[in-house]
């Protein structure tokens, strides 16, 4: 067995050491500083939750022309209009964003109405798809659902990423009252062959506390089956209208800033 020589070893972390700390010495702080590329200036909204100034704005209380009918562009039947809020019209189905996204920070807020029913996944139940797709599951769905004393699995409630990743939390607020989702969106990226390169991560912030925190996804997230990855691009950001029979929910002050 061969001997070390541990003076030598000891002897050469000495020199080492103090070549760093002369070299440290010697350091500036302009050594470590730089001024370019600047980054954009960006105003702030006055209130919490508004759109800053390089925002695209949804909705905005006025219309839906952001949006269309996702079974049918054409159609002029889309969700209900009144007060500043947008209600969903579960006879007219889902409706998309016109416009397609990749990275982005998204703010939306919703409300469950205060005389809902049901109970479980029959209860308030929506959710918005970080990106539509036209096959399949349909997307990358975050889930909207009255989880305030509701319960159900705990990967399809509130918060999660549709039966893939539970909430870190439960933030709900009480039915009847307004609640929101702050949301950095990376989109998967894939070769030209289609296969993936890197996943779709999620970072979500319910109610302003953390419940997703950069969570990767395994593909879409499909009611039954497998999630699975299948090559897209750009792609609108999608918000359901559930088949349950329950009351009907509420969106508004909806904007996104690409990244």
């Amino acid at each position: 067995m061969m001997k070390r020589n541990y003076t030598l070893i000891f002897a050469a972390l000495l020199a080492g050491s103090a070549i760093t700390a002369k070299a440290q010495e010697k350091a500036k702080p302009e050594d470590t500083e730089y001024y370019t590329p600047v980054p954009p200036i960006v105003t702030p909204a006055k209130n919490v939750g508004d759109a800053p100034s390089d925002a695209i704005i949804l909705f905005d209380g006025k219309n839906l022309d952001e949006w269309v009918a996702t079974n049918d562009s054409t159609s002029t039947h889309k969700w209900k209009v009144a007060d500043h809020i947008i209600t969903v019209d579960k006879t007219a189905g889902d409706i998309q964003t016109k416009r397609k996204f990749q990275d982005f920070q998204l703010h939306i807020e919703y409300r469950i109405p205060s005389n809902i029913t049901g109970s479980g996944q029959a209860r308030g139940n929506s959710g918005i798809f970080l990106a539509a797709l036209p096959w399949g599951a349909g997307g990358y769905e975050l889930q909207v659902l009255d989880n305030y004393n509701n319960k159900t699995y705990v990967n399809g409630q509130v918060g999660s990423l549709y039966k893939q990743s539970p909430p870190l939390a439960n933030a709900c607020r009480k039915p009847g009252e307004w609640q929101y989702y702050d949301v950095i969106w990376t989109a998967p990226r894939f070769n030209d062959d289609g296969s993936l390169k890197s996943a779709a991560r999620a970072t979500v912030l319910h109610n302003g506390v953390l419940v997703q925190n950069n969570t990767a996804l395994k593909g879409d997230t499909p009611y039954i089956g497998q999630p699975e990855y299948r090559k897209h691009g750009k792609e609108p950001i999608k918000l359901q209208a559930h088949g349950d029979k329950s009351e009907p929910i509420s969106y508004r002050n909806i904007w996104v800033r690409e990244l």
